[in-house]
């Protein structure tokens, strides 16, 4: 099965509801909730990522596969253009784990964080208990740099990468 990464858009919005909607109970099992009120505003929701992503708050992506099925959400929030960075966030469907897609999609939009969007830094953050997303940092070449506590009052690791090396620029195109 061929994947593309492909940069958030309106008509992304069913797939992406979709996506959530299926995946909901596999991501609560591994990250606080989004609730209900997610789902019952997601059209606005959407709407409003779409707008600050055109105004350059954000750059959200999903992983489509072929059919424009939504396997997963690869998303740069907090950008702060002055300072060059913004924060990594990402989630696949459950169906979609163990076959490489996660580090695909992060590599990917590691490159067009350092080629198209200008940052120079990326953050990330993952739960003690979040070994799946740990090894996609690292393999993405992301390194630890202290403890935290995250919202929910869990025990967390911060990463950042630097994106003036090499990093980000050995994989891009589709996955199959």
């Amino acid at each position: 099965m061929s994947v593309a990464l492909e940069r958030i858009r309106s008509d992304h919005a069913p797939a992406v509801l979709a996506f959530e909607v299926e995946n909901r109970a596999f991501f609560a099992g591994r990250v606080p909730d989004r609730g209900d009120a997610y789902f019952a505003d997601f059209d606005t929701r959407h709407r409003e990522l779409v707008e600050a992503q055109e105004a350059g708050e954000i750059h959200f992506h999903v992983l489509v596969a072929e059919g424009g099925e939504v396997l997963g959400r690869i998303n740069l929030n907090d950008v702060d253009p002055e300072a060059g960075t913004a924060e990594l966030g990402y989630r696949l469907a459950e169906k979609a784990t163990g076959r490489g897609l996660a580090t695909y999609g992060v590599r990917e939009v590691i490159r067009r964080a350092a080629e198209e969007y200008g940052l120079r830094r990326l953050t990330a953050v993952v739960s003690h208990g979040n070994d799946a997303s740990r090894a996609v940092l690292a393999r993405a070449g992301f390194g630890a740099v202290g403890g935290v506590v995250l919202e929910v009052g869990e025990l967390g690791t911060a990463y950042e990468l630097d994106l003036g090396g090499s990093a980000g620029r050995e994989r891009s195109g589709t996955a199959s």
